[in-house]
């Protein structure tokens, strides 16, 4: 397992490269409560981009997977998880890249593309959508993290939240930890300057994904946006779908046209 140190903290990652030419670097970043075996290995993104000719670079988020697990909120601030993605790059040696993130994995690829133009090539973002530019919805019973660490699974009214609760059960993951993760990226949630946004961006969400909304309104909140809508899927289901898979390869290979993706 290679790792990369940030501060105190061992940070696990996968740097794979195909068998034979080399066509692009793709690196990626996972979801909340998930890790880079579930989300693209297991999935089958590691194959895919293989077989496509793309070296890959993924890391487990802090807190998930093999990486360090803190227990400290502060350790979590989004700015610092979102600079660990070109922590990652440095460490493997990436000048530039593809840049595809899901969910939680998709807020930060969007934060480092932001704050790093020059690294990333082409931006995928999946699990998000519209949600990011609109009013917060009204809070829950509980806190995501309350839901993680609650004696009592079946008070979990939220069924996001108790989807999460769920796969962190199925996964073993220390909940204790991801529930400081979820304080401390909360506490650092801005609105990004999208006008700023350097590179074209693809934006996919499942059409029953209400953590996420609509792709296409924020896909068309950024200069170069493009948007795809799947059909069928909720937040937890969109990941494997062979749309979303489509999407992203004719993206990443030019073949998009101007409108964007339609599936019906």
């Amino acid at each position: 397992m290679a790792h990369f140190v940030v501060d105190d903290l061992r940070l696990a990652y996968d740097d794979l490269a195909p068998d034979g030419e080399v066509r692009g670097v793709v690196v990626l970043a996972h979801g909340f409560a998930s890790n880079r075996a579930e989300n693209w290995r297991r999935l089958g993104w590691y194959a895919a981009f293989a077989q496509a000719g793309y070296r890959v670079a993924a890391f487990d988020l802090r807190g998930h997977g093999e990486s360090d697990k803190p227990h400290a909120p502060e350790r979590y601030a989004r700015v610092e998880l979102a600079r660990d993605i070109i922590r990652l790059m440095d460490a493997a040696g990436i000048r530039r890249a593809h840049l595809m993130g899901y969910s939680l994995g998709a807020h930060l690829a969007l934060a480092a593309a932001l704050a790093a133009p020059e690294r990333i090539d082409k931006l995928v973002l999946g699990g998000i959508g519209g949600r990011l530019l609109g009013p917060p919805p009204p809070a829950p019973a509980m806190s995501l993290a309350e839901a993680l660490l609650t004696d009592d699974p079946e008070a979990i009214a939220d069924p996001v939240q108790r989807g999460f609760r769920q796969f962190a059960e199925a996964q073993g993951d220390d909940r204790a930890a991801l529930a400081a993760c979820s304080r401390g990226v909360a506490a650092g949630a801005t609105i990004p300057d999208l006008a700023r946004l350097a590179p074209s961006t693809l934006v996919a969400a499942g059409a029953q994904d209400d953590l996420a909304g609509d792709p296409a309104i924020l896909a068309a909140a950024l200069p170069e946006g493009r948007a795809v809508v799947l059909p069928g899927c909720d937040h937890f289901s969109a990941i494997p779908h062979a749309a979303f898979r489509a999407a992203v390869f004719d993206f990443l290979e030019g073949y998009a046209d101007d409108d964007g993706f339609v599936f019906e």
